[in-house]
């Protein structure tokens, strides 16, 4: 056996198809490749896709998620191959990515492994491609941030090697996991990777010692790859830091010792406190930056208003101060929570939810200014014209910004920029369809055909011509048909064309959906005819969340007379606590359905076969109920399913 191509998966069943679908065409004719997929207790139907689709792919499933390195270690044990290569499954292959590499590898006995060009969704090269060993000098260039301002300096842009052309085969440090063509025998020399390691920093660990055993790292873009995440996936997450830079305390005390040793892990230290900091700062502007501007927008307006009224209608008598600095602050906050809680922050913006969160919000004001002493209640009017601003300012923002990006008023509509499908006849029909059936927002402009007599009044021009036609027509998605065009024409053309404005989407041969991503810091966007869950909308998980809390009031205000009215009367107080700390829900998933392939939601004290008379349902049928409840959710369902539980009915 001449290579192993090894896998690693886990809950990324689409990326993985298309992964396999491009290694099978790079494989060709070949009988001297075998392929191992190691799934990490995937709950995407990853396992039975390769079974049905990939039968020839060697499937090795574990009932945990063992990490990167262990779960690589299983199928290295098993490969026959005189070559590795470690594969991300977010990644495509061109055809001619094996035979280049192997080729490479056996005119240069010295070589140890390689790593290839790679570029992510928008066809932009990705720098992790080639890198630099993470010694202290080069962390605290990285860590200060002098890598980027200088990026092809020999002094500050060592971790990514930016000095270093990116069409030339050169000799590097470090290589990316996301794709590692090492020599089995070097392996078997140096060892596997280190399992101390659960994800982040194996594949540095292994080049060094390739390295360190005298053998050499190539960077190699004769052949390039599509590599959809990148390493930059999950940088805002303050879990990717801490785990990332444990990985590199683990290879700072494995391999250095001493003064080094000390300066790296102090270096790695302050890093961790940095971009933690950094990380969850930016999550925090990134979910409630409109938030922000919407009080800084109903602040001052509420101020402005308060001038207004004492001058025109109060004859210049001053409000207290309390109105700014304690009213004004919990108006906002009720309006904004309301808002919040209806749906109003999501995208696309709607004017109907966040007039529906206003209104709910002045009347739970007006509600609370009914409560209050008489020096305390300064003015019904000043709450309903606030309201009136506020809607004014949140509305009228989003119509702003809205113009500015899409240069109409469209505000509630999905935006998409013109599309165009590239391949044959019949794949570029059957991808519009695709298409149409799952929704997909999309201004469809028309097809590329793959030969130049083609003609038609859909066909906008031919491949060769793509670039001028993405041009003319401002295109904004172009839809690749991987059945009809080679996985380097693709490449290729993604790597020529790659801008901010033009996004990429490939149709895998023989699927049913539509897969891209718009960069390496996005997990990439999914269209498919598979049934979506109404317990996947965030605004239904908000709502239910709204509904346990609101139940929960109620049954603990009423208590006294529902304990005499619920079946069981001992239980029903200590419920209530639990469902309001969000240790339980009202309604859940039956335990004893099938709900791996299900939204995540908390264990329920009621189920869909709540209040069912008949005790003996068969598991398939209690796996159905749960299924119909995570798609066709409602608060209404809900409800039903809470009294019937309670009361029997």
């Amino acid at each position: 056996m001449k290579l192993s191509v090894v896998i690693v998966n886990y809950n990324v069943r689409y990326f993985l198809e298309q992964c396999l679908r491009s290694v099978k065409k790079a494989i060709g004719d070949r009988n001297d490749i075998e392929v191992f997929v190691v799934d990490n207790d995937s709950v995407d139907r990853s396992q039975q896709m390769v079974k049905e689709k990939f039968p020839d792919v060697r499937l090795i499933e574990s009932d945990v998620n063992l990490g990167f390195s262990k779960a690589n270690n299983l199928a290295i044990r098993e490969a026959a191959g005189e070559y590795i290569l470690l594969l991300n499954p977010d990644t495509l292959v061109q055809e001619d990515t094996f035979n280049k590499c192997i080729y490479f590898m056996d005119s240069t006995p010295k070589a140890g492994a390689l790593g290839v060009k790679m570029i992510d969704g928008k066809g932009k090269f990705l720098p992790e491609s080639k890198r630099g060993l993470p010694t202290p000098e080069v962390a605290l260039y990285k860590i200060l941030g002098l890598n980027k301002l200088f990026p092809r300096s020999r002094k500050f842009g060592k971790y990514h090697l930016g000095y270093l052309p990116e069409n030339e085969v050169s000799e590097v440090e470090v290589l990316s996991g996301a794709f590692m063509f090492i020599r089995r025998s070097v392996i078997e020399e140096i060892g596997m990777l280190d399992e101390e390691y659960f994800m982040y920093g194996e594949d540095i660990d292994l080049s060094y010692r390739i390295t360190k055993a005298g053998y050499k790292n190539y960077y190699f873009p004769e052949t390039s790859i599509i590599h959809y995440k990148g390493e930059s996936t999950k940088k805002a997450s303050v879990n990717y830091v801490l785990v990332f830079y444990r990985a590199m305390i683990i290879f700072s005390n494995k391999h250095y010792r001493g003064g080094y040793e000390k300066a790296l892990n102090m270096l790695i230290s302050l890093a961790i406190y940095l971009r933690a900091g950094v990380a969850i700062a930016y999550r925090f502007l990134q979910r409630s930056w409109l938030m922000l501007m919407d009080v800084a927008l109903i602040v001052p307006g509420m101020y402005f208003l308060k001038i207004y009224w004492e001058i025109r209608i109060k004859g210049g008598e001053s409000y207290p101060p309390e109105l700014m600095t304690i009213h004004v602050p919990y108006y906002t906050f009720l309006w904004i929570l309301c808002v919040y809680l209806s749906g109003g922050y999501e995208e696309p913006p709607s004017v109907k939810r966040i007039l529906r969160g206003l209104i709910i919000g002045t009347v739970l004001i007006a509600a609370v200014y009914g409560l209050l002493p008489n020096h305390l209640r300064f003015s019904r009017a000043l709450i309903v014209l606030g309201a009136v601003i506020a809607a004014s300012a949140m509305i009228g923002f989003r119509l702003l910004r809205h113009f500015i990006k899409y240069r109409n008023l469209d505000i509630g509509m999905k935006q998409s920029g013109n599309t165009i499908i590239v391949g044959g006849p019949n794949e570029r029909k059957r991808v519009y369809g695709l298409m149409s059936r799952s929704g997909t927002p999309a201004e469809f402009l028309g097809f590329v055909s793959m030969e130049t007599d083609e003609h038609g009044d859909d066909i906008l021009g031919d491949i060769d011509r793509l670039d001028e036609i993405v041009r003319i027509y401002k295109i904004h998605d172009i839809i690749f048909c991987a059945s009809d065009i080679p996985s380097s024409t693709m490449i290729s053309w993604m790597s020529r064309i790659g801008t901010d404005e033009v996004h990429f989407k490939i149709v895998p041969d023989e699927s049913y959906f539509i897969i891209g991503s718009d960069s390496k810091n996005t997990t990439g966007e999914l269209y498919s005819e598979d049934l979506s869950f109404a317990l996947q909308n965030p605004y239904n998980v908000r709502k239910k969340r709204m509904l346990d809390i609101i139940v929960s009031a109620v049954i603990l205000l009423f208590s006294p007379i529902l304990i005499f009215l619920v079946k069981e009367k001992g239980l029903l107080v200590s419920r209530c606590f639990k469902v309001l700390l969000g240790k339980r829900s009202w309604v859940g998933y039956h335990p004893a359905g099938t709900v791996n392939q299900l939204p995540v939601i908390k264990e329920g004290i009621f189920d869909p076969v709540s209040g069912q008379k008949d005790v003996n349902i068969p598991e398939s049928t209690i796996s159905r109920l749960n299924f119909l409840y995570a798609r066709n959710y409602t608060a209404e369902q809900d409800i039903s399913l809470l009294l019937s539980g309670l009361f029997g009915f």
